[in-house]
């Protein structure tokens, strides 16, 4: 905090009813100005006021999207830190929270169901899909030049799908586990590497938020179109900095940022792409070292990007990253 009067105007901003609803909620994870109108069960013009109020007050951070606007607590600023206080200090027994809590979460299962559908329907034909966008070949070719001769023990493709990557990093590593939610896709990516040959890689069913692996365990984690299906990138990176061992590398795959509404409409993509300020806040908040520069294969209309980071040698500025 500057001084008493910026600590008055963040206590103001928070100091309402359902302003401490909405930062109980947005400290659970991104939400739209329509989820939480349907949480909260008011106006959005009155939800939108409360925001922008919050937001003003550095509180909130505002993630516009296309035609959708998100919010989640800020992570960054002089008022951040009393954010994530106050809400640490909001009780979860209240009987109102507990209300809201429960709508949260029937927006985070609707959320759930629609990608789970759409991946069961498109399952044998999704590497076909993604090949729209930029052809998968080039994709492919930059990511094993990113990835380089550098030793893997452990590798883990996150939200692994038919198992592409797994297949091609194969010779590379010396095991490798592919994690998805879908069982349709995991029985694709099953079927895939067996067909391959790969015997040092498998898949299991698994959370991106909540990897079925140990601290420490892994040597390259790979996030790759994975990422833009998350309602919480930051947490995302955050497990999967968990995961890795000292020196440890992460590499995302995804589009940057764009304006294409067609791909959350068609294809139920939740996040329209990154930027590198956004990426690079991901990493550092996670206790990540970001790469000094990122790469880039320009399509049309949609551009891949490669975003590349390290954890430290030491590990307890990832502990601390955490912890705030």
């Amino acid at each position: 905090m500057q001084n008493l009067d910026s600590l008055l105007v963040g206590l103001r901003a928070a100091g309402e009813h359902t302003r401490l609803r909405i930062l109980a909620l947005c400290a659970r994870g991104e939400l739209s100005v329509s989820e939480l109108v349907q949480i909260l069960g008011q106006s959005q013009p009155r939800v939108s006021r409360h925001l922008k109020l919050m937001v003003e007050a550095g509180l909130l951070e505002r993630l516009p999207e296309g035609a959708q606007v998100f919010f989640r607590l800020a992570d960054g600023g002089d008022m951040s830190r009393l954010g994530q206080v106050l809400a640490e200090l909001i009780p979860d027994g209240d009987i109102g929270l507990a209300r809201d809590f429960s709508r949260l979460q029937q927006v985070r299962d609707a959320r759930a169901k629609k990608a789970q559908d759409y991946f069961q329907t498109v399952a044998r034909s999704w590497d076909e899909i993604r090949s729209m966008y930029v052809p998968q070949p080039q994709v492919e070719k930059t990511l094993l030049r990113l990835v380089g001769d550098e030793p893997v023990g452990d590798l883990l493709d996150i939200g692994t799908g038919t198992g592409r990557i797994l297949e091609i990093l194969a010779p590379r590593v010396e095991r490798g586990v592919g994690i998805d939610l879908s069982n349709d896709m995991l029985t694709v990516a099953r079927s895939n590497l067996e067909r391959s040959g790969r015997d040092n890689v498998h898949v299991r069913k698994g959370d991106m938020y909540r990897l079925p692996l140990d601290e420490t365990s892994v040597d390259l984690a790979v996030l790759h179109m994975v990422l833009h299906y998350s309602d919480d990138p930051h947490e995302v990176i955050r497990e999967a900095a968990r995961v890795l061992r000292p020196d440890g590398r992460l590499l995302v795959v995804d589009f940057a940022a764009h304006t294409d509404e067609r791909l959350r409409t068609e294809f139920n993509h939740h996040r329209l792409g990154f930027s590198d300020s956004e990426i690079r806040h991901c990493f550092e908040s996670a206790g990540l070292v970001a790469a000094e520069a990122f790469e880039q294969l320009v399509g049309d209309p949609l551009t891949v990007k490669f975003w590349l980071a390290r954890r430290p040698r030491t590990v307890h500025a990832l502990g601390s990253a955490r912890a705030g």
